[in-house]
């Protein structure tokens, strides 16, 4: 007599918890899932009987998926180096609090300092999150500092309690405001989605994670892109065409009137504010933009 086959486990997701969350949901609910946080649970509901979720300090979320406590995370690169985790990314995830681009792990000193470069701080002493990080940094260059833990507001330490700060920064204000002057970038840091090792190599879980990967790469092409339709005459078609760009190639649909077809194509966000002023011009009518929420290619 045949068993009844072994239901799976759910797959134990981890999401950052801070800076990147509200991106990170948005994010999730683009690439089509349901996810809500409670203003005091780290639990998250998720609209996938599949997967339990949580949110924690992307500082942690590495560690904790290396030792197999979740399955699946969302961490920094930057994170991933410092603790020194042992899993396999999946795939990388361009997006940071303020948009689509990576942030930056730089140091800093004050500008009045007299500290310009990495050498300069040779004996000297410095304040980071990124201990493990900064200290391979310095051995590469040759420079033996003091580093130490910044348990937070690292850039108020810079010239009254420490001498340099190694910090993350997407804009680099918060350090101009502080009057402090980047001596180098350290490295770029973008998101990755990471699996524990054992995970990766099971098959559902592997399955699942991989599904996840491209609705959430999806959902970050999407969001750099908008869908354009409109109507020409045919007269116009091929001077229009020659300035409408497509992933492709446009869909072109006949309307009733033999004179006229329907264009539909997907352009990049930035360039439709100035592509659609010339299409305009060129005889396109009843122009619409829309969001794209994913984009598979």
């Amino acid at each position: 007599m045949n068993r009844p086959s072994k239901k799976p486990s759910k797959l134990k997701l981890v999401l950052p918890k801070g800076s990147l969350q509200e991106a990170t949901l948005t994010l999730f609910a683009h690439a089509g899932f349901e996810v809500a946080a409670g203003s005091r649970s780290y639990y998250l509901s998720i609209d996938d009987p599949d997967i339990e979720a949580v949110l924690l300090r992307a500082q942690e979320i590495p560690r904790y998926v290396e030792m197999g406590a979740f399955d699946v995370g969302i961490s920094g690169k930057d994170w991933i180096t410092e603790n020194r985790a042992r899993v396999t990314e999946v795939c990388e995830l361009v997006y940071a609090k303020q948009g689509f681009r990576s942030v930056k792990i730089v140091l800093a000193a004050p500008e009045s300092s007299g500290i310009n470069k990495v050498t300069d701080l040779q004996g000297k002493r410095i304040a980071t999150e990124l201990v493990n990080l900064t200290q391979d940094y310095l051995k590469k260059h040759g420079v033996k500092a003091a580093v130490e833990f910044s348990y937070g507001a690292t850039e108020i330490k810079a010239g009254k309690l420490v001498d340099a700060i190694v910090e993350i920064t997407e804009t680099g204000s918060t350090l101009f405001s502080h009057h402090l002057k980047i001596l180098d970038i350290i490295m770029e840091s973008t998101p990755r989605l990471i699996a524990n090792t054992r995970a990766w190599k099971d098959p559902w879980k592997r399955e699942k994670i991989e599904s996840i990967a491209l609705l959430l790469r999806g959902a970050l092409v999407g969001g750099k892109k908008v869908g354009l339709k409109m109507n020409a005459e045919k007269k116009n078609l091929d001077r229009i065409l020659q300035v409408l760009p497509a992933m492709k190639n446009p869909t072109i649909s006949q309307l009733t009137d033999a004179d006229w077809v329907a264009l539909e194509t997907i352009v990049d966000r930035p360039t439709a504010k100035d592509l659609i002023p010339r299409l305009k011009k060129l005889g396109a009518q009843g122009i619409v933009e829309y969001p794209l929420n994913k984009v598979i290619d």
